[in-house]
């Protein structure tokens, strides 16, 4: 559940335009690494088609390199859709909405790059090791690597919290200069 827009984040002293401006600088350093990492596999898988071993692969080994490279340019342009968003909505007075979609393309971006990386993964673990069942198997683990760091994880985090900070189910009041706080972690 995204963070409300309406009150100041947990010790914090902000206005909502404050509180915007700063999420929004957040989420651009968040997807800076995303992207980075995206663009530099996209550029890989490019170049593997151009190589002399590619005609030699079985056909499930292209099929499964074109579809890399086919969700690894859609992961690449989905990470890349929040600065292009900003553009169209900049000067708007729109920043509230353009977090919360931008979150949701980061988002889906995260997935697309899980399974971009998941797939490369197994293509180059399937030539490397002969086809053998051991490339599935490791690129199994990788898989269920992803989804307890990108998933589980922080969901775990968000329901538990960590120890002496309020997490979501934490008290809220009022602070002495009236605006509330707590109830929302970092």
């Amino acid at each position: 559940m995204p963070p409300q827009q309406d009150r100041p984040a947990a010790g914090r002293d902000e206005t909502p335009e404050e509180r915007a401006d700063r999420l929004w600088s957040e989420m651009l350093q968040e997807v800076r690494v995303c992207q980075t990492g995206a663009q530099i596999l996209f550029g890989f898988l490019l170049s593997v088609v151009f190589t002399p071993r590619y005609a030699d692969l079985p056909a499930f080994d292209q099929h499964l390199y074109v579809s890399a490279v086919f969700v690894g340019a859609l992961a690449t342009g989905t990470l890349i859709a929040p600065v292009a968003f900003h553009r169209f909505l900049a000067g708007h007075g729109m920043k509230p909405e353009l977090i919360r979609v931008a979150g949701r393309l980061i988002s889906v971006g995260l997935v697309l790059l899980a399974v971009t990386i998941t797939a490369a993964l197994l293509l180059l673990l399937r030539t490397a090791t002969d086809r053998s069942p051991v490339a599935w198997i490791l690129t199994g683990a990788a898989l269920l690597w992803f989804c307890a760091g990108w998933l589980a994880l922080p969901r775990y985090v968000v329901r538990h919290g960590s120890p002496g900070r309020t997490g979501r189910t934490g008290r809220t009041g009022r602070g002495a200069n009236g605006r509330r706080t707590g109830g929302e972690g970092g």
